[in-house]
């Protein structure tokens, strides 16, 4: 994409297409930036992405040609190749990089590399500088990762290689020169490092001494996020990879000034977002009690400080469960959600495959239809903006700095279960990260949610507070703004004006056999919201922690304290107190904004049990505090995970049906079909001149009503993308 290209997009962004409301769409000054950056012409192009991941015995043994004519067939434009660091797979010239034994005089890397290039496919090469053989150690043995013992550490997967460290020079030297090899050599469009960030803590001599110089500090003997020589240490380590980043990335640039290096993952995402161009997400697949819609979470969160620039979700074809059977393959249900998730959360998919030789070709049809059907509609998939209006915020401050209590522990469990409660509620929302905060950062957004958001700066409150002040509304619970940035308590809530209330120096819990009073009111249309779904009950279960508080304004009472009483012997199980005037969720209107603070953890309680009232009260709240139609509303049976997107002469509703037995637990074995009805608010000043149904191809009637379009979708089997296209 040219630069006039990036710029006309960016004006779309902010002109006729936002809706109306107090708080209008518009795209950020800084994703202006970003996308303006981002100019070499490659960089936006790919849209369906291939990895083969070579191992050592590939050369003479696999088929070239086999992988060429597929990528054909499935309209691949990008592919992800190994290139070089633990094994080489071309004929390198440089010293200790080891040549694959099977290469002999062949050159397997090129000859794919040259394929590609003829079906007009876009070259990433990739790198593995995480292990290294014999003749490394014995050249340079202080290039290897060592121990807190002082032992040199074995590959705890492979022991005839050894680990390598990641912040010396291994990889400032010596993956510098492979890296110059393989751009002068093949002229890719760039290349991306596997593991190369380094496993635990090195005590090798570099490491020892570049810290000390750093920090004036010894090396911390373990992995402690609340030990002050540890976060000196994760400080140290973010600096020295962002060091490693710009040499490598400085030296590929040398080479070809439209190349980047693209690290697998960095420790710091507004990092990420700041430095990267484009991005691989390396979110292969589920795991144990994975949701299935992590794979979506994942993207969310790198949009958040990506903006539109290109992210490419890596996903694989096999099982990705702890003893890594590399050579297996998923059910075709299983893979077709997972890579739904990401494509509507704006992935561009890239399927992996270890070994140029197959054992299993079951996955090849399942990808193959997906890809063909990405590329038949891929214009609807070249977005330009979200266009949700909830924004939940994720913090990397909180997680580094906060814990140690036993409420404090699961912390991430607070957003899962917000996560999921708006996938149940079917609510449209994007991510937020914490340190893009800022008015152009939040101009898009209606309602802000913060799940325990704990550490929070003075600086933070007071944009959140600007953000209620604009006439935005915000979901608060437990913890939130108790803690500074560093994870300092503070006497009172950084937002205790916002939310009301004040600390009452206590967190009590777990709450053992304790309720939440539901107090009905007919004639309270705000009570009727809030607990709309719950009127056949005068109480439900509670949360198991809640902070004590204090309110400081005046509140209603919809929700309130049954306190705790005793579970055993059955003879005493009954309340000793039938009801209390303590309120469990307090409820304001700030101007033109609402403000609901919840001080019991009923965001991870719902996570941990998935309590299906305590959905419907998340749920409940979250609606009251948007105050508005949701950009689109999904009504009929089943889990269905909403997202909408604005492209650059249509809007789509991308449907990701996520009913299933084993939607929490196990691969899905099939796909249960359901139907829907879908209503959209149309952009203001936006005439609708066509409405299809992109992934079944099936017809939709759709009926105008005072600015929104009513949209039968009589089946979604995994994935469906309502399109409307705009005059």
């Amino acid at each position: 994409m040219e630069r006039r290209d990036f710029i006309k997009a960016t004006s779309l962004l902010s002109s006729a297409y936002a809706f109306s409301g107090p708080v209008a769409l518009a795209n950020s000054a800084v994703v202006t930036d970003r996308l303006i950056r981002a100019e070499p012409l490659w960089l936006d192009g790919p849209m369906r992405w291939v990895q083969l991941a070579f191992v050592e015995r590939d050369p003479g043994h696999y088929d070239p040609d086999f992988w060429l004519s597929y990528f054909k067939r499935i309209h691949a434009d990008g592919a992800l190749l190994s290139a070089g660091g633990v094994v080489a797979f071309y004929p390198t010239a440089i010293p200790l990089h080891h040549r694959s034994d099977f290469l002999g005089n062949s050159d397997t890397l090129g000859y794919l590399v040259e394929g590609c290039k003829k079906l007009g496919m876009k070259i990433m090469l990739r790198t593995d500088p995480h292990a290294a053989r014999q003749e490394v150690y014995d050249a340079h043995p202080d290039w290897i990762a060592i121990t807190p013992d002082g032992q040199k550490r074995r590959h705890w997967a492979n022991p005839d290689l050894w680990v390598t460290c990641a912040l010396g020079p291994y990889n400032f030297e010596f993956m510098t020169q492979v890296n110059t090899e393989i751009m002068q050599r093949f002229q890719p469009e760039g290349i991306f490092s596997n593991r190369w960030a380094g496993h635990d803590i090195c005590h090798c001599e570099h490491c020892q001494r570049n810290f000390k110089t750093y920090a004036g500090l010894s090396l911390p003997q373990k992995a402690d996020k609340l030990d002050p020589t540890y976060r000196k240490w994760t400080e140290w380590r973010m600096k020295r990879l962002r060091e490693l980043w710009s040499v490598w990335d400085a030296g590929i640039r040398k080479q070809r000034p439209t190349s980047r290096f693209i690290p697998n993952g960095f420790p710091d995402k507004v990092m990420t977002g700041k430095e990267a161009d484009l991005f691989f997400a390396d979110q292969q697949a589920r795991r144990g009690l994975t949701a299935p819609w992590s794979n979506g979470k994942g993207a969310k969160e790198l949009r958040a400080t990506l903006g539109m620039k290109p992210l490419i979700g890596i996903f694989s074809v096999g099982i990705e469960e702890e003893f890594r059977w590399k050579d297996s393959v998923q059910s075709d249900a299983e893979i077709r959600i997972w890579v739904a998730e990401g494509t509507a959360n704006g992935m561009r998919p890239c399927f992996v495959k270890f070994g140029g030789d197959i054992y299993d070709k079951r996955w090849m049809e399942s990808v193959a239809k997906v890809y063909e059907g990405y590329h038949k509609h891929e214009k609807y998939l070249r977005n330009t903006a979200s266009l949700a209006r909830v924004g939940v915020v994720y913090s990397e401050q909180t997680d580094r700095n906060y814990g140690g209590q036993a409420w404090q522990q699961k912390s991430s469990d607070h957003i899962d279960g917000m996560y999921h409660a708006l996938v149940e509620s079917r609510i449209p929302f994007d991510m937020v990260n914490d340190r893009l905060l800022g008015v152009e950062d939040l101009k898009r957004f209606k309602l802000l949610i913060l799940p325990n958001i704990a550490a929070l700066s003075d600086a933070q409150c007071k944009q959140i507070q600007a953000f209620v002040n604009g006439g935005g509304s915000v979901v608060a619970t437990f913890e939130t703004s108790l803690y500074d940035e560093e994870g300092k308590q503070r006497a009172d809530f950084g937002l205790a004006s916002l939310f009301g209330v004040s600390y009452g120096q206590k967190v009590e819990g777990p709450l053992r056999n304790s309720y939440l009073h539901l107090r009905q009111d007919a004639g309270n249309s705000q009570t009727q919201q809030i607990l709309t779904g719950l009127d056949d009950t005068p109480r439900i279960i509670n949360a198991i922690y809640k902070v004590d508080v204090k309110p400081t304004a005046t509140f209603p009472s919809p929700v309130t304290l049954i306190p705790t009483y005793p579970d055993l012997p059955m003879e005493d199980v009954y309340p000793r107190v039938a009801e209390t005037d303590t309120r469990e969720i307090y409820l304001r209107q700030v101007g033109k904004g609402r403000v609901a603070y919840i001080p019991g953890d009923l965001d991870r309680t719902f996570w941990q049990l998935l309590n299906t009232d305590h959905g419907q009260l998340l749920g409940n709240v979250i609606h009251w505090a948007l105050d508005e139609d949701p950009v689109a509303a999904v009504t009929g049976p089943g889990v269905i995970d909403v997202n909408v997107w604005r492209q650059e002469k249509s809007m789509t509703v991308h449907l990701v049906n996520l009913t299933n037995p084993m939607m929490m637990k196990g691969p899905f074995r099939e796909l249960i079909p359901v139907a829907a009805q879908v209503t959209v608010r149309v952009p203001a000043g936006a005439t609708v001149t066509g409405v299809k149904l992109l992934m079944s191809g099936q017809t939709s009637s759709a009926k105008p009503v005072n600015g929104k379009l009513t949209i039968a979708v009589p089946t979604i089997l995994d994935h469906e993308i309502i399109a409307l296209d705009f005059a």
